[in-house]
């Protein structure tokens, strides 16, 4: 019955393999590394208590003050269900505290606390030795060169998604 099987109209198979000249292969190619990145990370996080989801928070929170949890979903990813687990985690955790937001009853401006900021620089210590293992099958001027490549990939100069 191979005239029930579709045709094949590309030899291209999307995979993250070397090589890959599929239209998919970079997008698979940033999830793995992703995938790879997040474990190794997740390997600095998890003797201080916290995942990834949490430290992205503690991120914007140094990075920008407090913070709504709208704005927190939005800048991490997340919806608002898992924003506001991540957040009762770590208010749980004495790391963040969400405070009232004069004028409007129904919004909480999430802070870090100065537990959290203790916290925040452990994480980058643990993490330190960690990143170099991540980038150590590079060459000289390479992790620099890739962080620059996926920072303008990441944020494109004319706003583009």
């Amino acid at each position: 019955m191979a005239a029930d099987v579709p045709h094949r109209t590309t030899a291209s198979q999307a995979t993250d393999r070397p090589g890959d000249t599929s239209p998919f292969a970079l997008g698979l190619l940033l999830r793995r590394a992703h995938w790879r990145a997040a474990a190794v990370m997740g390997e600095a996080l998890r003797p201080l208590g916290i995942e990834l989801r949490h430290f992205a928070v503690l991120i914007e929170l140094v990075n920008h003050g407090p913070t709504v949890q709208r704005d927190l979903a939005a800048a991490t990813g997340s919806d608002k269900a898992g924003i506001m687990r991540v957040v009762d985690d770590l208010e749980r955790k004495g790391l963040a505290v969400r405070k009232a937001v004069p004028g409007d009853r129904r919004v909480r401006a999430v802070s870090i606390t100065p537990q959290g900021l203790e916290l925040f620089d452990a994480v980058h210590v643990a993490a330190e030795p960690l990143a170099e293992r991540l980038v150590a099958e590079l060459g000289p001027g390479e992790p620099e060169k890739l962080k620059d490549l996926l920072t303008r990939f990441a944020h494109p100069a004319d706003g583009e998604a």
